[in-house]
């Protein structure tokens, strides 16, 4: 009998993981065709403009199942935010390869990201706006993305102290010290540019962000 038993404990446990996992999957496809929408509405009317209901019809949702979910626009721009930030993040990462050190990749890193966020549409959208959205994050508390990209970099810092080419530290510390010098060139790098002026121009101020992040980190 314990053959019989363990076997079809086993099925039991199999089929309830394959349910689990593919719930899983639907609600986190729902939640993408969610923040889809919700990306959509905010790029054409802004997020003040931005309502529930919109949301959910672009989504082919009812209003009812997004208010389970999500109380109010600003906690679905939110979650967008958290996503796209992330992903705007670890895309900016360069391809490990043999010999590359951690402060290249970190330096590398954040430099294509400061340069991909001035190009994202939501991003770019936001600043333009309703840029009292980002404020939260730059004066009251970090955010779900900041947190994720400040692991990211402790583990990046981490590889550099071990293959000598970060200065010795606390990677935490280190990470977060480094974030405070990227965001402020990410939010404020447009209004230090002039576009009549080459010398100044976004590219240029990204040199001048390379530089400091290499003797930021040299040992």
């Amino acid at each position: 009998m314990t053959p019989i038993r363990h076997n079809g404990s086993s099925a039991g446990s199999s089929a309830g993981s394959s349910a689990g996992s593919s719930a899983a999957s639907s609600a986190g496809s729902d939640n993408d065709a969610v923040l889809d929408a919700v990306r959509d509405c905010v790029l054409a009317v802004g997020v003040r403009r931005t309502t529930l209901t919109d949301v959910a019809r672009r989504a082919g949702l009812s209003r009812m199942t997004l208010y389970r979910r999500w109380p109010d626009v600003r906690s679905l721009v939110g979650d967008l935010m958290t996503r796209e930030w992330i992903a705007v993040a670890t895309g900016a990462v360069p391809e490990r390869r043999p010999g590359t050190t951690g402060r290249e990749v970190i330096t590398e890193g954040l430099v294509a990201a400061v340069r991909a966020f001035g190009a994202h549409p939501l991003f770019r959208k936001i600043l333009d706006v309703d840029p009292e959205l980002l404020l939260p994050y730059v004066l009251d508390r970090r955010g779900a993305s900041q947190d994720a990209l400040l692991e990211m970099l402790a583990g990046i810092l981490r590889e550099g102290h071990a293959d000598g080419s970060v200065r010795a530290g606390h990677p935490e510390r280190q990470a977060r010290s480094v974030l405070l010098v990227v965001q402020s060139f990410t939010l404020s790098l447009r209004t230090m540019t002039d576009e009549d002026d080459p010398e100044l121009a976004a590219e240029a101020f990204l040199g001048e962000l390379r530089h400091i992040l290499e003797r930021t980190l040299t040992p």
